[in-house]
């Protein structure tokens, strides 16, 4: 059975000097984003329009219009995180951009780990509004509450421990997507227990008792042979 990879993080870079394009296109493709590039506000509207960006990291300082105008014709529809990117130093340029919607501010010359240190920030922040936008799972067996982080299965309370709870929270959190064991093992015992699968096969085997309607045929907390365990709702 062969399972799409999750889609990499979409990238808008708008920019007109054409070798900060290319680079940013460079370090941020070798890191598995998706790139797309322009080079004026026009085209940058269009490519937003177009493409629905994960992220976008704008320039102020563009041919046509102002990086303002095209934050304020983006923020008329779009959601996604923006860094603005720009040689304007003053504080007063900072605050407008930052009242017009921009995530954050990064001015130029910049450093490209810090530039991708705010990216991965960004990409994270929005990640959990998005959780936040939607804290409650649901199922034809048992609906997950993140937010309260609550179970209930057909109307009644579930008690799991603090390390059930951990291991469906980011099964939860990562619905469809494959998780693999050494991930799932750090992310909930810690880094000292990478190894340990057999302690993933213990707490599996408790969580789809208590949450599956048939625990020897689970629709929901799936295991993927060899590599991992996947939350389909």
């Amino acid at each position: 059975m062969t399972n799409a990879a999750p889609a990499p993080t979409a990238v808008l870079v708008v920019d007109d000097e054409p070798q900060i394009l290319r680079a940013l296109r460079i370090n941020l493709s070798v890191r598995g984003y998706e790139v797309t590039t322009a080079s004026n506000g026009a085209a940058a509207l269009r490519a937003a329009a177009e493409k629905h960006p994960d992220v976008i990291i704008l320039d102020l300082g563009l041919p046509d219009m102002d990086g303002i105008e095209v934050l304020a014709g983006l923020r008329g529809w779009s959601t996604a995180p923006v860094i603005v990117l720009s040689a304007r130093t003053d504080s007063s340029d900072k605050v407008e951009a930052l009242d017009a919607g921009a995530d954050d501010y990064v001015t130029k010359p910049f450093g490209m780990d810090e530039l991708l240190a705010r990216l991965r920030a960004a990409v994270r922040r929005s990640a959990h509004t998005a959780d936040a936008a939607e804290p409650v799972i649901e199922t034809d067996s048992f609906t997950v509450d993140l937010a309260a982080k609550k179970v209930t299965r057909h109307g009644h309370d579930v008690h799991l421990t603090p390390t059930e709870w951990g291991v469906l929270e980011m099964l939860v959190r990562n619905r469809g997507k494959l998780v693999g064991r050494r991930e799932l093992l750090r992310e909930v015992w810690g880094p000292s227990y990478a190894t340990e699968t057999h302690y993933l096969r213990v707490y599996l085997a408790q969580l789809r008792r208590k949450l599956e309607d048939d625990p020897s045929q689970p629709k929901h907390l799936l295991t993927e042979a060899g590599m991992g365990y996947r939350f389909q709702s």
